[in-house]
């Protein structure tokens, strides 16, 4: 069978993660990894779990183990919409589609918006998981940077040159990956502007959003649009929400929340795609959201932000001149910029085959494959020990190819 045959043409632009790649390398005990940007697993509340599961095959089998409703579990939905409100987002359960992680929204935005040649505007760098789910449509990228006073002419007449429109702006703006950073507040309303100008949507993924360790808590760019328009349901932004960085990322468990004729249409994409997602691990999450959520996620807070710190300090003290890093406020990377003509991908090979210290390089966060020089840090799994060790070795390295 000659399966080329047979594919359509969006197949050529589905490429292997780098990052799902990398994490093979946590089954080989002598690597040093700060490649996988994945919770501790000593970390999860597993007791909780395991209450969470006993009580919901106990006394809600039938519910958990049968088909449910597109939309999500209703008091885990109404959970969440209580959350949102807590960070400027009055809504409620109707505003809440439950997905399969917040990848799979991702997904289902792109196949809602974007039809081939259409442009998404994204950062430079942004998250390689965003670039997979909307590639398979077969877009176009345009630089968002809310700073470069660009205009929606501007990328208007970009995109249709290319053959399409701007459908939407993704970004992360707390702790984002890869880089940690976080968008000022005016940032984010320079986005609004934008948007608004080009009657576009907004992508907000907000995977990281709980895990701010420092510094002040800025609004949502969805919080910050109900705040000048008045309702949800005027808005554009579609806020992406997820449990894996929370509670656990197995569990599969992220939300949208947007205007509800939006999260319609989405429904309709979800019951066409697998119907709906797991009913006992979203009765599972609401439980043990419902009990723990608060306790659970400031100790998350305090232990990653001891490795941040470790990381920082580890940094100041292993790297040559000529290497620089970015200083986030909360989530679990660091960014690293190396020397003109240092190459993030060929440093990994060496690194792998000489010091068995693992990164992600960080040309695949760029939609056009540039700034090769450049890589990136997780400290979400590494203890001191391995954080001092692994930083020595990799400096060492960069040394050498300087």
């Amino acid at each position: 069978m000659q399966w080329s045959n047979v594919l359509a043409s969006r197949s050529s632009r589905m490429k292997a993660s780098e990052i799902r790649e990398l994490l093979k390398l946590l089954d080989q005990p002598d690597i040093i990894s700060f490649a996988g940007g994945i919770p501790d697993p000593a970390l999860f509340p597993v007791d909780a779990f395991k209450e969470a599961f006993s009580e919901a095959l106990t006394t809600q089998a039938k519910a958990a183990l049968q088909y449910s409703v597109s939309e999500g579990y209703k008091p885990l939905r109404d959970w969440i919409a209580g959350e949102m409100a807590k960070i400027g987002i009055p809504c409620d359960a109707g505003n809440i589609l439950i997905t399969s992680g917040s990848q799979q929204a991702l997904d289902y935005l792109g196949k809602l918006m974007l039809s081939p040649k259409d442009t998404a505007l994204v950062g430079w760098p942004t998250y390689l998981g965003a670039l997979g789910a909307f590639n398979a449509y077969e877009p176009n990228y345009d630089r968002l940077d809310p700073k470069a006073n660009r205009t929606g002419a501007d990328f208007a007449a970009t995109a249709a040159a290319a053959g399409g429109r701007v459908k939407f702006a993704y970004l992360s703006v707390d702790f984002a990956n890869p880089t940690g950073e976080t968008m000022d507040r005016g940032a984010r309303e320079a986005v609004i502007d934008l948007a608004d100008e080009m009657d576009i949507a907004i992508i907000e993924d907000a995977a990281y959003q709980t895990l701010r360790f420092d510094g002040q808590a800025i609004p949502p760019i969805l919080a910050l649009e109900i705040a000048r328009k008045g309702s949800i349901e005027d808005c554009r932004t579609l806020y992406c929400g997820s449990f894996s960085k929370s509670l656990a990322p197995g569990l599969r468990v992220g939300w949208i929340c947007a205007a509800k004729e939006i999260v319609g249409r989405l429904v309709l994409m979800k019951q066409a795609a697998d119907l709906h997602s797991s009913t006992a691990n979203q009765i599972v999450t609401h439980k043990v959201a419902s009990t723990i959520f608060n306790a659970h996620v400031a100790k998350l807070r305090a232990t990653y932000m001891a490795r941040r710190d470790h990381l920082l300090a580890a940094l100041a003290r292993e790297m040559p001149k000529g290497v620089e890093w970015t200083k986030p406020e909360g989530g679990m990377f660091i960014w690293l910029t190396l020397p003109k003509g240092v190459d993030g991908a060929e440093l990994l090979a060496k690194s792998l085959q000489s010091e068995r210290v693992a990164f992600v390089p960080g040309r695949a966060f760029f939609a056009d494959g540039s700034n090769g020089n450049t890589l990136r840090l997780s400290f979400s799994c590494a203890n001191e020990a391995q954080i001092d060790e692994g930083m020595k070795r990799l400096g060492r390295l960069i040394r050498d190819n300087t």
